[in-house]
């Protein structure tokens, strides 16, 4: 009768994801709506869209402080520009933009360390509704494309 051995390489990885094995926590700080159009649920929401990004794509338990890691940051832009003008000077299409400035603090791993601006955008036309209807809607998609390239920077090592 054999006896089989398993050995880990002691990285978890789930979604392309490399979380080390001992780090079991992380605390992720409320992102602050700095940009000049403060949209009032902005700040909640995407803070809200970090933290389930990591517990739908990890098996790390989210801290209020003092994690193995730690997101930071803010808010930093928020615009409407218009992107295709049409004959009558009218904007056909415009980009709604979020620029948000994270710093990634990594105690067990400190060469992982990071502050970068992560910038998404949506585009919508106004021929679908005003921006107010169409909206959430945008900064839904635009917070699930920045939390998932926070997410890998900070897991996938790319």
């Amino acid at each position: 009768m054999g006896i089989l051995i398993l050995q880990s390489c002691g990285t978890y990885s789930f979604s392309g994801a490399s979380i080390p094995a001992e780090m079991k926590t992380i605390s992720v700080q409320f992102f602050e709506n700095n940009s000049a159009l403060v949209v009032p649920y902005l700040s909640q929401q995407f803070t809200e869209a970090l933290k389930e990004r990591i517990r739908n794509q990890s098996r790390l338990s989210i801290v209020r402080s003092e994690g193995d890691a730690n997101f930071e940051g803010r808010i930093t832009d928020y615009t409407i520009r218009p992107v295709a003008i049409q004959g009558n000077d009218r904007a056909g299409l415009n980009r709604l933009t979020v620029t948000v400035s994270v710093k990634y603090t990594n105690s067990l791993n400190p060469e992982l360390n990071f502050e970068q601006s992560f910038q998404a955008f949506q585009e919508f036309s106004l021929n679908q509704g005003p921006i107010q209807t169409q909206e959430q809607k945008l900064l839904t998609l635009i917070n699930r494309q920045l939390t998932e390239d926070i997410f890998n920077k900070a897991f996938a090592n790319w």
